[in-house]
């Protein structure tokens, strides 16, 4: 069965990006959100498979979208994407529940096996 994925990135150009990897490789993209905010409440309506959540966002960044959804939902596969040098970020984000991160920019078989790994 086909995975449902959210894509949370506050920029336009990453998000298709991703889409573009994952849709390529059978995962269904269930969701764009565009801030923190907007990923919570995405969350709420389409309940994804996995979610890849940009760290560095407007409204609410990724690590607060992160530790909401996983409020509502303990069980919610999420991963996240972040630049280099954001290492305490990365490093709260996995303590948070974070399954993995990747950073950008991406590599589409880093991508793909974070995401095999993450939601199988």
């Amino acid at each position: 069965m086909a995975k449902n994925i959210l894509i949370c990135d506050d920029a336009a150009f990453m998000r298709m990006m991703i889409k573009d990897i994952l849709s390529k490789n059978g995962y269904v993209i269930a969701g764009e959100a565009e801030n923190g905010l907007k990923a919570v409440e995405k969350y709420r309506e389409v309940k994804p498979d996995l979610v890849m959540m940009d760290i560095t966002m407007p409204e609410m960044d990724g690590i607060q979208a992160l530790k909401k959804i996983k409020e509502e939902d303990p069980s919610a596969t999420i991963i996240m994407c972040s630049a280099m040098g954001q290492q305490a970020m990365v490093i709260e984000s996995i303590q948070s529940g974070a399954k993995d991160f990747i950073v950008k920019p991406f590599d589409k078989d880093r991508v793909l096996e974070a995401v095999k790994k993450a939601v199988g």
